[in-house]
């Protein structure tokens, strides 16, 4: 019941950012991580939100990139990781929920099934796919664009 309540207040609390950028149009900067086992990429599902995306957040002050992936990867779904670990592969902007957001995607290759916890509050889901098959789901606009570059580069 008590995580009934929690999403019911992310979803709220979304809808009123999603309303402010609506109004304000602003520049929003963030840092996600693939995960990557056996050549499948581990999406999760914000309980606010309607398509996958990847663990990652925004940026606080003073924190850089990697180590707000790294913190994010941990909190979503409990992988913890050194920020060094972490693989820059992907730097783009798109005009999303009304503004102007820059994310980074760091790669995390991983030799075992990793051990995924969610919260059941912000995360709701949290399951690998393989590139093609998330390219046909629901994802976030910088997914796409990233698994559509890593598909087209392992093609040669």
């Amino acid at each position: 019941m008590i995580n009934a309540l929690i999403r019911a207040v992310y979803r709220v609390a979304h809808w009123g950012l999603r309303l402010f950028w609506f109004l304000r149009r602003p520049e929003t900067t963030g840092a996600l991580v693939a995960v990557w086992h056996r050549g499948r990429i581990l999406l999760v599902k914000n309980s606010y939100r309607p398509q996958l995306t990847l663990p990652g957040g925004y940026i606080r002050p003073r924190e850089d990139r990697r180590t707000t992936a790294a913190r994010e990867l941990r909190e979503e779904v409990g992988i913890q990781v050194q920020p060094k670990r972490l693989v820059h592969a992907y730097h783009g902007t798109h005009l999303f929920e009304y503004r102007k957001d820059t994310l980074d995607i760091y790669e995390l290759e991983v030799d075992t099934d990793p051990k995924v916890q969610i919260d059941d509050r912000e995360v709701v889901l949290a399951e690998f796919r393989t590139p093609d098959e998330a390219l046909r789901m629901k994802i976030v606009p910088h997914l796409e664009e990233y698994l559509s570059q890593r598909i087209a580069q392992a093609a040669g």
